[in-house]
């Protein structure tokens, strides 16, 4: 005896394989469509894109957050190395050029005197140190995803800023050891730090992206920032006005003499050399404009050349 079986006259029109579709939500009108972004080869000099930077400051954040957690990673005494740094140098030369050389700080207490040249001087000098070599040691992360690659230099300068602000307590407890006031100058400090890190922003890019090309820039990095170190008024005063014009002349071109100065001053309540101190900001806005576009020229062959 045969049994049938009703089968639905729906099943009886499906062809083998087909599957049954299910009904596809019509989108929201109101609904923002996401945000494309459409990656193009730069041609000449571009400009900075400040829009896109801030687009991705997360990204700044972590990075300045990751080089801090590096840098201190397994050390016992962590982020007091911010502070034994420019300590352990103002120890020194204060042995050296206050007892033995006679150097003379203006009637000021010379580890005080020389603290306030160290401190800006040890942020810059570790800026440009980092930044000199944060595109080649972000290798990976460059050849394996999009962002601006300015992040990284400016990310390896925040990072130095963290130090600067650690090792400025120093600088504070010294102050008021000595019963030292700074007046109404320190609310320029700020400001003339601001400076500071321009300039460290504007070399800082300018070496990362020329130490790409040209890998001897890893050695002439550190020898460049000794002699620029004792070329720059940190551990002694400047000349006075009729120095030798050869010594004023390299003051005037060094855009750090006229910075470290100002920053000493505001600090310790000595009078700001208005006129070196704007020598020096022009000096620092050229630099950082000649630093981020040479970066910005040559930053789309890093991926090939890194």
């Amino acid at each position: 005896m045969n049994a049938s079986v009703q089968v639905p006259p729906e099943e009886l029109r499906r062809e083998p394989g087909a599957r049954e579709e299910t009904p596809v939500a019509e989108e929201d009108p109101h609904r923002a469509a996401p945000p494309q972004t459409v990656i193009d080869s730069a041609r000449g000099w571009q400009l900075i894109n400040v829009r896109e930077l801030w687009r991705f400051r997360e990204l700044i954040c972590f990075l300045v957050w990751r080089d801090v957690k590096i840098r201190y990673k397994q050390t016992v005494l962590g982020a007091a190395w911010a502070i034994l740094q420019p300590a352990m140098m103002m120890v020194v030369m204060t042995i050296f050029f206050a007892h033995l050389a006679q150097v003379s700080s203006g009637g000021m207490p010379y580890y005080v005197f020389v603290y306030a040249g160290l401190l800006p001087w040890t942020f810059f000098a570790t800026a440009i140190a980092n930044s000199a070599n944060s595109i080649v040691g972000a290798e990976r992360l460059i050849t394996k995803i999009y962002f601006p690659r300015l992040a990284i230099p400016f990310a390896s300068v925040g990072a130095a800023v963290v130090d600067f602000v650690v090792a400025f307590g120093l600088l504070v407890v010294l102050m008021l050891w000595e019963g030292i006031a700074p007046g109404l100058n320190v609310l320029l400090m700020p400001l003339i730090f601001g400076v500071m890190v321009l300039a460290a922003v504007g070399v800082g890019t300018l070496l990362a992206a020329l130490n790409v090309s040209y890998r001897d820039f890893r050695y002439v990095v550190p020898f460049m920032i000794q002699v620029w170190m004792f070329a720059t008024p940190t551990i002694y005063m400047q000349p006075p006005e009729g120095g030798s014009v050869i010594g004023r002349l390299l003051l005037t071109l060094n855009p750090m003499a006229g910075l470290i100065a100002a920053f000493r001053a505001s600090c310790l309540g000595g009078e700001i050399p208005w006129g070196q101190f704007a020598t020096s900001t022009a000096m620092v806005v050229v630099v950082f404009l000649a630093g981020c576009l040479y970066f910005r020229k040559v930053e789309d062959s890093f991926a090939d050349v890194i």
